[in-house]
């Protein structure tokens, strides 16, 4: 490890602010409304810094060789409430009309890429359709997650009854922005051995927490400690993209780290903290004293606990080397897969064309059956038995076993055997919490972390997000559950860093989810634990359908394939707070109308 990745020496103090593209909340006012200074804490001693100093470019074009500017439409060719995809000549921009005023952001969702004008727009965001990101059409910035940056924003003006959008080539390419953050210039005043706040786990949780942050200005040292030998990455690409490389993958190049001193210590594990003291025990024994502490360990793989299952070529996907190992070693083989879990049919479809078969075996009678219901889980077990999957279901792996000391064999408890030259283990996960049995910090009886509606713990500054949480969900009256979904461990880490600057924020968001599979995806948004019922519209052999899962009189998850944008549509009401009802939903199936959402209209919109 070098440069900002290393454990920095103590040196002199040097702090730059960026003021972030936020309205400064009431709580920063001063009583004559003028603007208050910010307050940070460095090692104790608080830093006030005046917005007034620090004053926002009014141009925010600096290049003029950078900008066009075009005329795209009349102002009649668009209602309120429409959004269109209009071309400037050297990039396209979205064009939105809502409550009279005209607004134009970037036309591609930075996460992978969706078309945002089949999104959904509701009250002043738009919703992406693939994957539920929400942006704010007038400012641009990212409100819900997945992704890490926000769109761009361009100058509309009317004249003559024209609209004319002006905006930079260079943002018109890259189809996102980056908010403006704080920085360290130099990380000063502290020792080896302290930082501000301490991140455990380095995944998006705990990158969101660190990166919001700084854009609430936030200055002092920010220490992100992993066990993983890379900077963040994209995890739900190992086994949705197996054969991706780190560098492919990473969530932000190591420059960005460094630019603005977010300090990542590698191959780190914690294995004590001390709440008391404020400190955090490494395993080699370094100790860190931190102010604000942030949990974001995820989960462990569940191992097989049969005969063999230590021998080589049997694996449970954690790291992007896992991944691409399995590929290398799968290819024109046997593969067999333990669990009809997400990772474990991701990896059968991604392995289907590659292997020379791929078995998979499961203890319930249909995959999925528990999360998408019986019927939706027999269709995509269909999909996958016509791509040559085959399913060995109801039973469980009694014994792996071996030639020369590589697997040979899967023996099943049903008495079939399985020719298997690798061997990928999906059977769940159970939260990395172990090294907090001892630190007060209140676990429930499965291992997970109890946290309130702001990412904090029953210790005071010490705040847990992600995988490894229990929270309250506001979608099921405040339910204590884990909602182990990437969108989800996003949220977390925005929120917790929120409240470590005592903002105050509570989690509202509505959970979403999506699995791609055989180049089809579902999505699904809600929190559908306890169902009692499932409503289709559409043709389950087909693979396109949407599937309304209830229970009692209400609506609390939905899923589709082929029939976007109606989560990210659903996803919206919800938001809102609204109830959907099943009776509402049933008319709509009679209705039959293959992706009629009016039903919906006025729900949320």
């Amino acid at each position: 490890m070098g440069g900002c990745f290393s454990k920095p020496k103590p040196v002199e103090v040097k702090i730059e602010v960026v003021i972030p593209e936020k309205e400064r909340s009431k709580e920063e006012m001063s009583p004559n409304g003028k603007a208050s200074p910010l307050i940070y804490k460095v090692n104790g001693t608080a830093r006030h810094y005046h917005l007034e100093e620090h004053p926002i470019a009014s141009i925010p074009y600096h290049n003029p060789k950078d900008v066009v500017e075009a005329s795209v439409c009349h102002v009649k060719d668009l209602e309120n409430g429409q959004m269109r995809e209009v071309d400037l000549g050297c990039g396209k921009a979205l064009l939105i009309k809502e409550s009279g005023e005209f607004h134009a952001v970037g036309h591609k969702c930075p996460h992978y890429g969706a078309p945002l004008v089949k999104g959904i727009l509701s009250k002043g965001r738009v919703r992406c359709p693939w994957h539920g990101a929400c942006f704010n059409i007038s400012t641009g910035d990212i409100e819900d997650f997945p992704s890490l940056d926000s769109l761009p924003r361009f100058q509309v003006k009317i004249e003559k009854e024209k609209v004319y959008i002006r905006a930079s080539k260079q943002a018109l390419q890259t189809q996102r922005r980056t908010k403006m953050m704080a920085k360290c210039i130099s990380l000063s005043n502290y020792n080896l051995s302290s930082t501000n706040v301490l991140i455990i786990g380095a995944g998006a949780a705990g990158l969101v927490c660190a990166e919001t942050l700084r854009q609430e200005g936030f200055s002092d040292r920010i220490v992100m400690c992993t066990m993983d030998r890379h900077l963040p990455y994209d995890r739900p690409k190992l086994s949705k993209s197996m054969d991706s490389h780190p560098e492919q993958i990473a969530l932000r190049p190591k420059e960005f780290f460094c630019t603005y001193d977010i300090e990542v210590l590698t191959e780190m594990q914690v294995v004590a903290v001390d709440v008391k003291s404020k400190i955090a025990v490494f395993k080699d024994g370094f100790k860190m004293e931190y102010n604000k502490l942030l949990i974001a360990t995820g989960n462990t793989p569940k191992t097989l606990s049969c005969k063999g299952k230590e021998m080589e070529n049997v694996f449970n996907i954690r790291t992007p080397e896992d991944a691409n190992r399995v590929v290398k070693l799968a290819t024109s083989k046997n593969v067999v897969i333990v669990g009809a879990s997400f990772l474990g049919m991701e990896v059968a479809a991604y392995l289907a064309e590659r292997a020379h078969s791929v078995s998979l075996v499961e203890l319930e009678h249909v995959p999925f059956k528990k999360f998408f219901g019986e019927r939706v889980g027999r269709a995509v077990m269909k999909m996958f038995e016509n791509n040559r999957v085959k399913f060995y279901m109801q039973t469980e792996v009694s014994e792996l076993r071996e030639q020369e000391g590589k697997l040979k064999e899967v023996v099943l408890k049903s008495g079939k055997v399985l020719r298997a030259d690798v061997c990928v283990v999906g059977v769940g996960a159970v939260p990395a919490t172990g090294f907090l049995k001892q630190s007060g910090i209140n676990i429930d009886s499965k291992g997970f972390i109890v946290v309130n509606k702001m990412m904090q713990t029953n210790i005071p500054g010490v705040f847990a997000a992600g995988d490894a949480v229990t929270f309250p969900l506001a979608l099921r009256n405040n339910k204590k559950v884990n909602v182990p979904h990437w969108q989800m461990a996003h949220m977390h880490g925005r929120i917790a860093a929120l409240n470590m600057l005592a903002h105050g924020t509570e989690i509202s968001t509505v959970p979403y989810l999506w699995t791609a599979m055989f180049g089809k995806s579902i999505r699904y948004a809600g929190h559908g634990e306890g169902f009692d019922d499932v409503v289709i519209q559409g043709d389950l052999d087909e693979l396109k359908f949407v599937a309304f899962y209830t229970k009692s009189d209400e609506v609390v998850a939905v899923a589709s394939m082929n029939y976007d944008p109606i989560v990210s549509k659903v996803a919206e009401v919800l938001a809102a707070g609204r109830t959907i009802r099943k009776r509402d939903v049933e008319l709509f199936v009679r209705h039959g109308k293959t992706g009629d959402m009016s039903w919906l209209t006025g729900k949320g919109s």
